[in-house]
């Protein structure tokens, strides 16, 4: 029997003009009374009002497991979720939060790029398309797996770079990752908040992205956009972009300023980027236009933002061709990531590739009851956990949505990877027989 039998939906469709465009308009479409589910949003990205009752009764969730969640969930209306339940094993991808923070660097000729060039504003181009370039991820919606504390994850074979990233929290979760090539470094301290709306979860991003190119040593500072993951429970689940995303330029006050579009009523403005690249004296330089999960383009502008007479729009990037049909609609670099191809010498035994819920997607409660185990182990000892390739700092840096306490990479990792590169072993990892150890009361040795 459908959930919908015998119930009542009223729908509000709600047309307002948008604060920062009176051109552009935001659809709410709200599922205001549903007995029993009362208050829920459902949303057809793609349609209006005319399907939502059909869009309700869709998604990868069962009626029972539907209900059951519900129930559980209620209470939490409202609240930062962000590591407070469970969820059921479907709803997630192969992957670590570790490794969606090197999913970012499957773009990084950009940062290259930018760090060759000598005009500074089309520098800024490429560099706020680096981070734009990471949103294309958001199309997937299935939730990676929360990282165990001192789970790490190492990436080599990649555009020359070596990517390290540590779990260095646990509440509240904070990542810490640290990425260097010939051009670049770059540093980000992960921390997220979330809001529970009952079928939707708002999600801030507390963190501090920063990237040092190495020629002229300038500093770019980010500012990301929250995010929105629609229909959580009714409908199929997917991931809006609304607000501003701002990348300064700390050595000389230039700045991008990019507003990504909310998706509005049958699909408009979905995945849509506009913005100028501006100078130290805000006057607009660069006009930027494109879709995050799909390409950015640039055109030279006036002092009115208006396109330069004798110019031309010019792509900066496009989004690399994804597998057709994917089971967990991953793309070629992040099954990439999963594989051993961008794996160092002698991985550590903490590292996300080998967690068997990684590769299973069966034995998550397993891995939390060792981690609970490994915590009332140091209780008893009176020690804290100590962090191995990141510090963390006396610096608190302030957010829109919070203040951020910093990690900062100690060099540690640098030395251990030295040391193992040189090493005359040529002794590979087996995936299949690797035991996943991030416990600092572990047995360490195999690293």
């Amino acid at each position: 029997m459908s959930f919908l039998k015998d119930k009542t939906i009223i729908l509000r469709l709600v047309l307002i003009k948008s604060s920062q465009n009176p051109l552009i308009y935001e659809m709410k479409v709200a599922v205001v009374s549903l007995m029993g589910y009362e208050g829920l949003e459902v949303i057809n990205p793609e349609g209006g009002t005319e399907d939502a009752e059909e869009e309700a009764q869709r998604g990868r969730w069962k009626q029972e497991d539907r209900d059951s969640y519900w129930k559980m969930m209620q209470k939490y209306v409202g609240s930062d979720v962000t590591s407070l339940v469970s969820l059921p094993v479907f709803i997630f991808e192969p992957m670590s939060m570790l490794q969606k923070m090197a999913e970012l660097m499957e773009y990084s000729q950009l940062l290259d790029l930018a760090d060759e060039c000598e005009d500074p504003y089309l520098r800024m181009v490429y560099a706020s398309s680096f981070f734009i370039s990471i949103y294309y991820a958001c199309q997937r919606t299935l939730k990676p797996f929360n990282p165990i504390l001192g789970e790490t994850y190492e990436m080599v074979n990649h555009g020359g770079i070596t990517f390290i990233a540590e779990q260095v929290s646990h509440h509240p979760p904070i990542s810490a990752g640290h990425a260097e090539n010939d051009h670049f470094v770059y540093d980000i301290t992960s921390k997220v908040k979330t809001k529970f709306l009952g079928n939707s979860l708002e999600i801030y991003p507390l963190g501090r992205s920063r990237v040092t190119l190495k020629r002229d040593g300038v500093v770019l500072d980010l500012v990301p956009c929250p995010s929105k993951v629609n229909n959580l429970i009714f409908g199929r689940t997917w991931i809006d972009v609304p607000g501003e995303m701002t990348l300064t330029n700390l050595s000389t006050g230039d700045k991008v300023l990019l507003y990504f579009q909310p998706c509005g009523w049958f699909g408009a403005g979905r995945f849509e980027v506009d913005g100028y690249v501006y100078n130290a004296a805000e006057e607009p330089k660069i006009l930027l236009t494109g879709k995050w999960n799909e390409s950015m383009s640039y055109h030279p502008c006036d002092a009115e933002g208006e396109p330069l007479p004798g110019t031309e729009l010019k792509e900066v990037w496009r989004a690399a061709e994804a597998p057709e049909n994917d089971r967990f609609q991953s793309t070629y670099f992040a099954h990439k990531l999963n594989s051993l191809d961008t794996a160092p010498k002698k991985l550590l035994a903490s590292d996300s590739r080998l967690r068997p819920d990684r590769y299973a997607l069966e034995k998550g409660d397993f891995l939390e009851e060792k981690q609970r185990a490994e915590k009332r182990l140091r209780e008893t000892k009176g020690q804290q956990f100590t962090p191995r390739w990141f510090d963390r700092s006396t610096e608190i840096a302030p957010t829109p949505w919070g203040d951020l306490e910093i990690y900062q990479f100690n060099g540690k990792y640098d030395q251990h990877r030295a040391a193992m590169d040189s090493s005359d072993s040529s002794e590979e990892v087996d995936i299949s027989s690797t035991e996943f150890n991030p416990w600092q009361y572990g047995n360490l040795a195999t690293e």
